[in-house]
């Protein structure tokens, strides 16, 4: 406050003296009998003389000068003598009005004007040096204090927190400009830490006055105390040994034995109740100088239930206030001790630093005292929105939670749905529980009743209750990447008039549905989809993960009707070195979770951890069990990061699901390190017997281009796995698999059989097919690189001309008993004999295609 405000302030003083702010003394003479005071402080009977200063007379002024200072230094060390909290403000002042002063001037000579601005000159310089010696005190006091100062005239000061500054003016009270604000609790000390050493000092004291069955309360609080530097430090030290050495007497609670509340008694047995916790905190700050007050009030503690009211009921409760540096802060020891736990009749011993000097907008969560002063708050909160406000426990405010929707604790379902928001800024894991209320009792729901989602930074909990009722919801928390146990941090009370008409959703062991937190962490960057419900119109899904390195994944599939032998053909895994996708086929309506694990690729000792869980809604078009994956299929589906490291690329399919409506397919890539490859064809059961499905793929070699031709012989999922031997292996290491998926009705004859003689280089160009016409002649073009004579071996021994091309060529009839046609060829610089590189079947005249 500035010294103009500061002035003010008194405008209404009780002994009708009246301020000015004028700078200078002027005459006081008053014939109304009234009283005024003087620039010494001291009231004078305007019947007598007054102090006059005579405009002709500088020398008066300056004895004037002297003799005020001196006034006002007796005066001073007098009033600081007798009360040592409050330092005069008013010294230097006269008391006169303005109209007083103009009338002064008016009667003045006009002539002598440069002397009469001399002795205005003078007098406020006198007035500056009254009030250089007032602010020197101030500020003198203020090093000393670290206080706020105030001029009491006729009034105490506030003996309540809540008195305004309105109040204190009206009781004669001047603030003094340097009053300080009230600190929060981070801004007192940074963390537990601080306190490191005064805390094990007070253990271990604790512990030898117990040994030494030492009761008093001086001769405790002054062994615990010893070496404290300030306020705070004794205040830490009593907290500490309260929180440490005393139990919470639920005996006496319970009305089994009596309730121990005094010091003496709670101090010697150990234990007491919350008052008997407050008694000893307010004997053990007074004992060390600390100013302590008990309050009492309502807590949501032991035996509290949501919904109950206080209205008209005794406060339950006592906790403590405590003035430090000037303001007054809040402890309960008694919840800092511990929690009582009603079902086993036992106290839990469990130190919480929260109810230390907790911070006024927290404390009134669970605080509510009978005066609303002590709740320390600009708005004091009424009991009855203290009532309905949603209990929050410690550990909500130091997982640094906000509780978005709702403000109350009572919930009522919109269309059998109700909501439960929270935002935080720090990674948080959430989970929740949802009991029903019998009567007393309460039964447990599945958590399927509820639906949990996560974004970047807030929760959302969506409530399903399965039946009308009433339900209670506790929502639990622990910090994010950690494996520790979950604390309860709120809770809620949830009426259902009319559940919503939904399936069952899930159970989900994972916490929450979308992303999880530590999921960037973990290497994923990136999700295709959110926390919410995909809705499936056509019975399959496709998740795609961005990665910020090299992972491998596992997707786990779950349905109510759904077997795991079932579930693992519904899943479909590519692993890229910058994606992770995954294929989902949903055989049945309803929900299905889908939850997908990952490691990184190249630490294959590491285990799987959860990144997320999503929630699948099929509503239609749910897909035929015989067009399910494939059993066999590999974690490693389409191009990947192993194709990748083997050296093969560039493939003509990058997806990992090849679809045909012809049932043929031509599969293309590169093999950058020319290793040798091998192709298998599955199928899980084939309706019509045949050809060997080997006979169904042909696998052909152009340079460092690899084509894998494939013509399948009915409609279905079949399996393709590509192998590749690396020169210091003896066996072929599995590549990726292809899903394909024929459509086609219309069977497609096989390939011709290919032999070891069938090299790189080599090429069929014609007949494409392994089966023959009887009676017919067939055309022949086919690459063989190095070969010096290609012939076609049957009935009789056909040579086959090689053209400008390099291509052997040539015609040949089919004879009707001969059942086979094969294809043989004869290298440079070997011996005369033939090395049969392909066969053809001819199909015999009764035989249809």
């Amino acid at each position: 406050m500035n010294n103009q405000n500061r002035f003010q302030c008194n405008g209404n003083n009780s002994n009708n003296t009246k301020v000015t702010k004028d700078p200078f003394l002027v005459n006081t003479q008053n014939t109304s009998g009234q009283k005024v005071l003087s620039e010494n402080g001291a009231t004078k009977d305007s019947s007598q003389k007054s102090l006059q200063i005579q405009p002709s007379h500088k020398e008066n002024t300056s004895v004037i000068q002297h003799e005020c200072k001196l006034e006002n230094s007796k005066k001073t060390n007098s009033i600081t003598k007798s009360h040592p909290d409050i330092i005069s403000m008013t010294t230097g002042i006269s008391v006169q009005t303005k109209s007083l002063v103009f009338q002064k001037w008016a009667d003045m000579d006009k002539g002598p004007a440069r002397p009469m601005a001399k002795r205005q000159l003078s007098a406020e310089s006198s007035s500056c040096n009254l009030r250089m010696v007032k602010k020197s005190a101030v500020r003198n006091r203020r090093d000393e204090e670290e206080a706020r100062f105030t001029v009491k005239t006729s009034s105490k000061l506030m003996e309540k927190p809540g008195e305004s500054l309105l109040s204190i003016c009206k009781a004669n009270t001047v603030l003094d400009e340097s009053v300080t604000k009230r600190k929060l609790k981070k801004e007192l000390y940074a963390s537990e830490d601080t306190f490191a050493k005064i805390d094990s000092r007070v253990i271990k004291s604790g512990k030898e006055l117990r040994s030494k069955r030492v009761f008093s309360v001086q001769t405790i609080t002054q062994t615990i105390t010893e070496g404290a530097q300030s306020e705070l430090e004794k205040l830490r030290a009593i907290w500490i040994w309260i929180c440490h050495y005393i139990e919470y007497d639920v005996s006496g609670y319970l009305g089994f034995t009596d309730k121990m509340c005094s010091p003496e008694d709670v101090i010697e047995s150990g234990r007491g109740v919350c008052c008997g916790y407050s008694s000893v905190c307010l004997q053990m700050c007074q004992e060390a100088g600390i100013e302590c007050k008990e309050v009492s009030g309502h807590g949501k503690g032991v035996g509290y239930r949501q919904g109950q009211s206080y209205q008209n009921t005794k406060s339950s409760h006592m906790w403590n206030a405590v003035r430090l540096r000037g303001h007054w802060y809040l402890l309960d020891a008694c919840w800092g001790a511990g929690r009582v736990d009603l079902d086993n009749k036992t106290f839990i011993k469990r130190y919480d630093d929260f109810y230390f000097l907790t911070d006024p907008e927290e404390f009134i969560n669970s605080h509510c005292p009978d005066d609303p002063e002590w709740q320390l708050l600009d708005c004091p909160v009424p009991l009855e929105e203290f009532e309905k406000r949603v209990l929050r426990t410690s550990e909500f405010f130091r997982l640094g939670l906000t509780l978005l929707y709702p403000q109350h604790f009572l919930l009522v379902t919109d269309n059998g749905e109700a909501s439960v928001s929270m935002k935080f800024s720090e990674s948080v894991d959430f989970t929740y529980q949802i009991s029903q209320r019998n009567s007393n009792q309460s039964t447990k729901v599945s958590c399927s009743s509820g639906l949990l989602t996560m974004a970047q930074d807030t929760m959302r909990l969506r409530l399903l209750p399965p039946t009308s009722g009433s339900y209670d919801v506790m929502v639990f928390a622990r910090p994010g990447n950690t494996s520790g146990t979950f604390s309860w941090v709120c809770s809620f009370f949830l009426e259902c008039s009319e559940p919503k008409p939904t399936e069952e959703l899930p159970e989900n062991p994972f916490l929450s549905w979308g992303l999880q937190r530590n999921a960037e962490f973990l290497g994923v960057k990136r999700c295709s989809h959110g926390s919410e419900p995909v809705m499936l119109e056509n019975g399959s899904f496709e998740l795609d993960l961005q990665t910020s390195r090299p992972l491998t994944m596992l997707c786990e599939l779950s349905h109510k009707g759904l077997d795991s032998s079932i579930a693992k053909r519904c899943l479909a895994t590519q692993i890229q070195t910058d994606n992770l996708i995954c294929h989902v086929i949903c055989p049945y309506l309803g929900y299905y979770r889908l939850s997908v694990f990952v490691r990184d690729y190249e630490k294959p000792q590491d285990g799987y951890q959860n990144i997320g869980n999503f929630l699948l809604h099929c509503t239609g078009s749910a897909i035929n069990l015989n067009d399910l994956f494939p059993s066999s299929l590999s974690s490693s589906c389409g191009p990947g990061t192993r194709t990748q490291d083997a050296g093969l690329c560039k493939f003509s399919h990058s997806g990992a699901i090849v679809s045909t409506q012809q049932g043929k397919c031509n599969i293309t890539f590169q093999n950058q390190q020319d290793l040798e490859i091998h192709v298998v064809l599955l199928k899980e059961q084939r309706k019509t017997p045949g050809y060997s499905l080997s006979r169904h793929i042909l696998l052909t070699y152009n340079g460092n281009k690899v084509t894998i031709s494939v013509v399948l012989p009915e409609a279905g999922v079949y399996t393709l796995r590509l192998y590749a031997k690396f020169p210091n292996q003896q066996d072929f290491s599995p590549m990726c698999d292809f899903v394909l998926k024929s459509t086609s009705q219309a069977p497609l004859p096989p390939f011709p059989c290919t032999y070891t003689a069938w090299q790189k280089g080599s090429v069929l160009f014609e007949p494409r097919t392994g089966l023959l016409e009887p009676m017919s002649w067939v055309h022949f073009r086919v690459r063989v690189p190095g070969a010096q004579r290609v012939s076609i071996l049957g009935e009789q021994l056909v040579d086959l001309q090689l053209s400008k091309s390099r291509v052997w060529e040539g015609e040949v009839f089919t004879e009707a008993n001969v059942k086979q046609l094969k294809l043989a060829a004869r290298g440079a610089g070997s011996s005369t004999d033939m090395s049969i590189i392909m066969c053809f079947d001819v199909l015999s005249q009764q035989k249809e295609m």
